[in-house]
């Protein structure tokens, strides 16, 4: 909760024109999907997401602070960590920027339910189901990989957005495990028009897409009461002070965090750094895009950016960054 005596003689620090909060915002996810009086509207959303054959009655959420909160720290705009009526897990990551080991931190997030399920004693290492379901605000373009004996080649499919990840076995094709499940929405990719939309969880992801530059409830959304609702919930003018504060300031936060990326990546570009990356040999290419990494992490340290948030800009280690910023001294 915001100190009151905070919010006292104190401006606003970004002007909110739109009707509706931006749901890609720390604030807008969690006030939409991550608290307790609108835990109906993220129930809605996974039971039409996951085609579950018992659909979730209810959630009780799980405190992600070991995880830790802060943008920079977890690379994130927000976890929504749950469990349901069965105990199973559901794990959703609104992922904005794209970053290299995103799959493996997807793993990384399904271990912690896991550890959870763990009891003292004699146990038989029965696990309950554990779904990950990243949202991510950019095209993924390396994560549908088909193997060969001699090379790796990457399908890109503009139009596929939804991707469902299991084990399965290589030879036969059939699912091997069925008890962790991986979702990835990639909604640069949904590029669904209202009157294209065909069933509810397409009317969600055009939701989160749209919301923002949205004057009010399209045609189609009306009479479907949890999405009238999650509207509703949206409307900037219907927070309460503290909430619409703390919207704005993350909300500042957000523009100024894209205003220092894009900047940094104008004036690596400026040097060269992107020239000659499309063309070549796919080692050449790696290479350059290395190269274009370091250049941008360079420039970055000039402008004073905290070794952080460039790691999260590049996808390079903060030891490589160190390393960087000591040759600069």
């Amino acid at each position: 909760m915001i100190d009151k005596e905070r919010l006292k003689g104190k401006k606003m620090c970004a002007v909110v024109r739109e009707k509706y909060i931006d749901p890609f915002t720390d604030f807008g996810f969690k006030w939409i999907f991550g608290t307790e009086e609108n835990k109906s509207l993220l129930i809605s959303f996974l039971n039409d997401l996951l085609e579950l054959e018992d659909k979730i009655v209810d959630v009780t959420y799980r405190n992600l602070e070991k995880l830790g909160l802060n943008i920079v720290d977890r690379k994130a705009i927000f976890d929504i960590y749950c469990v349901d009526e069965k105990k199973n897990s559901f794990i959703v990551e609104l992922q904005r920027s794209p970053q290299k080991y995103f799959k493996d931190r997807s793993l990384f997030y399904t271990t912690f339910p896991i550890q959870d399920m763990s009891k003292r004693g004699d146990w038989d290492y029965e696990l309950k189901k554990v779904y990950f379901v990243g949202i991510l605000d950019f095209s993924f373009d390396d994560l549908r990989i088909t193997e060969n004996k001699k090379r790796i080649s990457r399908t890109k499919d503009e139009k596929t957005y939804l991707t469902k990840v299991q084990l399965c076995d290589m030879d036969t094709k059939e699912l091997f495990y069925d008890k962790m499940v991986y979702y990835y929405i990639e909604m640069p990719k949904f590029k669904k028009a209202e009157k294209e939309l065909s069933n509810h969880l397409e009317k969600w992801l055009f939701y989160l897409k749209n919301l923002e530059n949205l004057d009010d409830i399209p045609k189609t959304f009306k009479d479907d009461e949890v999405l009238e609702n999650a509207f509703d919930v949206a409307e900037f003018l219907k927070l309460d002070k503290e909430r619409k504060f703390a919207y704005q300031q993350d909300l500042k936060a957000r523009l100024d965090y894209k205003n220092s990326i894009d900047y940094a990546k104008e004036l690596a570009e400026r040097e060269g750094m992107k020239k000659g990356l499309e063309k070549g040999r796919e080692e050449g290419r790696e290479a350059g895009e290395q190269k274009k990494q370091f250049e941008i992490a360079r420039v970055s340290l000039e402008q004073g950016l905290d070794i952080k948030t460039i790691s999260l800009i590049t996808g390079l280690s903060l030891e490589e960054i160190k390393n960087l910023q000591g040759k600069k001294c």
